[in-house]
């Protein structure tokens, strides 16, 4: 897909208005979105938990809103593919979730999720969750797409009802999503298969559904033709990369105090030159003889 001349809104758009799932990768930081690109994955998804992690807090709220916005602005500027964002649920009420959607869209983000949790909120797989009353959500949905500069911004209605209230009150909550106007409807889901297909069942063909491929071990790891079939339309592998990252640097780092030096980790770190390129590396080099700097 050629995205010359077509802002990040516009190319995310593009993407939905294809066949076939969209299926994107999760960055935590501006040199995973470059990796999440050039391994060929046509959307990034910056994964809240992963910002949390990386400034040392566990993904419980801790993180202010310009905090994590001032790490997407880094994203944005670093790929070409669209980026969506995690916005928690907004930072606030409907007039907090108006002010995300400015600074998020001023950011260059292409789309946010907002979730209908209560503040301080929680990773979507974690117990303790609670969730806000089904129309107040309803009305941050309203103020985030009466906020919104660009009409392409795409807002994602992310509800976590399942693992608080169940199933019948989730339906009745992505029925109230859908009809305040959200752009796609997210389930956080669990193993259950008869959950997942209820949910499906009720919405497909009605709105785009997203399906969080999560590294905690709570859903099914379904393959992507099956989720096609199933019906949905995008898919976020959201903190796989931050995980894998924190597990790697773990082992060598531990492998180095055990043997007091990196002989036996230096397949693992990789070449000198392959980790700057990630950065860009080559084409600053070949801007500078462009340049005569």
């Amino acid at each position: 897909m050629s995205y010359k001349g077509m802002r990040q809104t516009e190319k995310l758009r593009e993407l939905l208005r294809q066949d076939g799932l969209v299926v994107g990768a999760g960055a935590h930081d501006a040199m995973t979105a470059r990796i999440v690109q050039q391994v060929g994955f046509p959307v990034c998804f910056v994964t809240g938990a992963g910002i949390s992690m990386t400034h040392g807090y566990a993904d419980v709220g801790l993180m202010s809103m310009e905090e994590v916005v001032s790490t997407c602005r880094y994203i944005a500027e670093a790929v070409e593919i669209p980026v969506i964002a995690d916005a928690d649920n907004g930072y606030g009420n409907a007039i907090n979730a108006m002010r995300t959607v400015r600074a998020f869209e001023q950011a260059g983000i292409a789309g946010i999720h907002i979730e209908d949790q209560d503040w301080p909120k929680r990773c979507g797989h974690m117990t303790g969750k609670r969730v806000i009353p089904r129309e107040e959500m309803v009305q941050k949905i309203h103020a985030a797409l009466d906020a919104r500069r660009d009409p392409n911004f795409v807002i994602i209605a992310r509800c976590d009802a399942l693992m608080v209230n169940g199933l019948e009150d989730t339906l009745e909550r992505g029925e109230a999503y859908l009809a305040a106007g959200a752009d796609i409807l997210w389930f956080e889901m669990r193993k259950d298969p008869t959950e997942i297909e209820a949910m499906v069942k009720q919405f497909r063909g009605r709105i785009p559904l997203h399906f969080n491929h999560s590294s905690s071990g709570m859903v099914p790891h379904l393959s992507l033709p099956d989720l096609e079939k199933m019906g949905f339309k995008t898919v976020g592998f959201h903190a796989h990369a931050v995980h894998a990252a924190a597990k790697t640097i773990i082992e060598v780092l531990t492998e180095i105090r055990k043997t007091g030096n990196s002989s036996s980790v230096w397949d693992r770190i990789g070449g000198f030159e392959e980790f700057y390129n990630i950065g860009g590396l080559r084409e600053i080099r070949e801007l500078e003889k462009k340049y005569g700097v």
